[in-house]
């Protein structure tokens, strides 16, 4: 994009963002809650720490392919936007609509909601009102509740402060997230590595079974639990997102993208694997904080203290990506007209999108109300349908855009590896209706509503 001074007086997005800077935010919006919050809460779902190893692997094998495959479509459109621009050129602008109107919700304000929700209950160590089960005033029950006390509270305040500090320009925000990132890493790293070679734990925790909270197939739940997986992965894209603001995209994006998911899996392995050796798989069920726990099992009380608060900034780091990245796709929207018009806007001092912003937080803080596995499920469901979209898409350019850049990665026993993320990403979507209806419907919902604003609004607007 053109900078201020070929644009005459208006603002524009500037490339400041180098490899590492790319790299951080993939690794910090995929490290976060659902790493940190759903391994105890799949304990009860599929019994076995096996099976639920074989899923987080799995997983990493899924989200690498589709880092691959956007990989390629970062390097042929090397603009923000992520997933709106690679839809809106394959399938035409309602498509491209829709992924941002539900990337709005589903994509970045929900998971943003998420993670601060699993910040409260890691705080929640200290000040055990911060729980989200111990909510003050609860409206309804199940999947369809509303919960608020002082963990929503906390919850909200953190949100706050990253959506006003991501208002003050991205190079700011990128050296806190640098910051947070690493420190992040040291603290997982620190945490897996003390843990095996000083913590009380047992290897016996691997072949021991709980008993199974869900009455579905353990097949049938093992597709559904990659649901939750893959919103622990989600994130691999992130780069995509301000592809408009990274330096020479040709080679940091598809760089950037494999690193930091290749990191990450291997950062999940060893999360997982000491969560497990720290709990009997019996005490994690249904466990939100199970770093909180673990390390009190690995280590004692005094300096679990010490882990949950680490952990908990750890997540600090998932917010702020995903207050940062989440605008630019609304911004890309907008200049389109294809999203509200004051989400183009863009600040001339701090070159940043401060209407979309501000917007995106008000949301997330709302959706602190909603129950957590339902934020999760909700998400999990929405974020597959549209990367698999995305994916599928590298068939339709490959065939029929003239000059397509192809990835070399990818030629290996084309399409092999797209073609493999596609079909599992259905059959989740399949199995998430059929055992979890609500939350998966309630993104189709989301969907269909966005189909509808875009057809009796944006497409009006843009005629």
């Amino acid at each position: 994009m053109a900078n201020l001074k070929t644009q005459g007086l208006k603002p524009g997005l500037l490339r400041q963002l180098g490899f590492f800077s790319a790299t951080a935010l993939v690794i910090s919006n995929m490290v976060g809650a659902g790493i940190f919050a759903t391994p105890g809460l799949m304990a009860g779902q599929l019994g076995s720490a096996s099976i639920i190893l074989a899923c987080w692997g799995v997983g990493a094998l899924f989200a690498f392919a589709g880092a691959l495959s956007y990989s390629e479509l970062g390097i042929n459109f090397p603009s923000s936007g992520g997933e709106y621009v690679y839809l809106t050129h394959a399938y035409g602008p309602e498509w491209g609509f829709m992924t941002g109107w539900v990337s709005f919700f589903a994509g970045f304000s929900a998971p943003i909601a998420a993670a601060a929700l699993a910040f409260s209950d890691y705080l929640g160590y200290f000040f055990p009102s911060l729980k989200q089960a111990n909510a003050t005033l609860v409206v309804g029950s199940g999947a369809f509740s509303l919960r608020l006390g002082g963990g929503q509270l906390a919850a909200c305040g953190l949100i706050a402060a990253f959506t006003i500090l991501n208002c003050f320009g991205v190079g700011r925000t990128a050296k806190v997230q640098n910051v947070l990132t690493s420190t992040k890493l040291i603290v997982i790293a620190g945490f897996v590595l003390l843990g095996f070679a000083a913590g009380s734990g047992s290897w016996s925790h691997f072949s021991e079974h709980a008993v199974r909270t869900s009455t579905v197939s353990l097949p049938a739940q093992f597709i559904v639990s990659l649901l939750w997986v893959m919103f622990g992965y989600s994130g691999w894209n992130a780069a995509t997102y301000v592809a408009e603001e990274v330096r020479r995209p040709e080679r940091t994006l598809p760089a950037a993208l494999a690193a930091g998911t290749a990191i990450v899996a291997a950062l999940y392995l060893g999360l997982n694997m000491i969560y497990i050796y720290a709990t009997r798989l019996e005490d994690m069920k249904g466990v939100m904080a199970i770093g909180s726990l673990s390390a009190s099992n690995l280590f004692g009380t005094k300096i679990a203290g010490t882990f949950s608060a680490l952990m908990a900034i750890s997540i600090v780091s998932t917010v702020n990506a995903m207050v940062t990245i989440g605008p630019r796709v609304y911004y890309a929207m907008a200049k389109n007209k294809a999203f509200f018009r004051a989400a183009a806007s863009v600040d001339a001092r701090w070159h940043t999108p401060v209407n979309a912003i501000l917007s995106q937080g008000l949301c997330a803080m709302l959706m602190t109300l909603t129950p957590f596995p339902q934020l999760v499920y909700y998400i999990g469901f929405s974020l597959t349908l549209f990367t698999v979209l995305s994916v599928a898409s590298l068939f339709v350019f490959r065939r029929g855009r003239p000059g397509w850049q192809r990835l070399r990665a990818l030629q290996f026993a084309w399409p092999l590896i797209p073609a493999s993320y596609i079909l599992l990403g259905i059959c989740m979507m399949v199995y998430g209706v059929i055992w979890q209806p609500a939350a998966s419907l309630t993104a189709l919902a989301t969907v269909g509503a966005g189909a509808l604003v875009y057809h009796f609004g944006v497409r009006a607007r843009r005629v």
